[in-house]
């Protein structure tokens, strides 16, 4: 392969793995709207084997230092030529739509009325198991929150060092995530950690103020978290 071809390649792959991410987003976005679950959509067009069921994971959008970077890359790479990505350039308008897309929930569920609430986040990284937060969807979150006036208290198994440098005393870091929940309002969920993926719901319910659940990837049963009285909201999901 020739060098400018090699190139093109790189760049060309993860965009095409960021438009499926932005793609199922939007997908999920639309479920919500109709009241469909699109967990059953991912599960029914991934049977299809010329599709497939990778990177179809509805979430809060894509981060990282690799499809970020690489989309813009060829966005300005083909604009610097005289063309214009226009699906890749929607991917990333659709991406950058979705790390506001939990926010918007949290407003509709509290009124508007965050400046009293405090907020439990559970991870901070852009994916498990790493401290990278570059382009985390994490730190969008957090900022809407406290430009909105509420107080964040966060806990990551490895990312909270990262995230000090980046957010200060801006927020509280807990030391565990029970200690994160304790007199929130509310747990949003924004990183799938093992830790995460099976919560003690009776503890929560002890420690929290207010029994509300923001899950940003999905990871939980809705049945299951609201047999504990808790309220959910997901991403697509009834």
């Amino acid at each position: 392969m020739d060098i400018a071809s090699a190139e093109i390649t790189k760049y060309a792959a993860n965009a095409m793995l960021a438009t499926r991410i932005s793609f199922i987003n939007e997908i999920a976005n639309l479920c919500d709207i109709l009241g469909a679950d699109v967990s059953q959509v991912r599960r029914g067009i991934g049977s299809d084997s010329r599709i497939g069921n990778k990177f179809l994971y509805p979430g809060t959008g894509y981060g990282g230092s690799c499809f970020p970077k690489d989309v813009k890359a060829l966005i300005r790479t083909a604009h610097d030529n005289g063309y214009e990505l226009n699906v890749v350039q929607a991917v990333e308008m659709a991406n950058n739509h979705q790390k506001t897309v939990l926010f918007g929930k949290i407003k509709k569920h509290f009124g508007n009325k965050l400046g009293n609430k405090t907020f439990c986040i559970w991870g901070l990284s852009f994916k498990p198991q790493t401290d990278d937060i570059r382009e985390a969807s994490s730190l969008i979150l957090i900022e809407l929150l406290l430009k909105a006036g509420a107080r964040v208290i966060a806990y990551d198994p490895a990312a909270m060092q990262e995230a000090g440098i980046v957010l200060g005393n801006k927020i509280t870091y807990a030391s565990d995530q029970y200690d994160a929940v304790k007199d929130s309002d509310a747990l949003v969920l924004m990183t799938e950690w093992p830790e995460f993926r099976i919560p003690d719901l009776p503890k929560m319910a002890e420690l929290m103020k207010e029994k509300v659940i923001f899950d940003g990837r999905n990871i939980y049963d809705p049945a299951e978290v609201r047999n504990a009285g808790f309220v959910y909201y997901g991403i697509g999901r009834r």
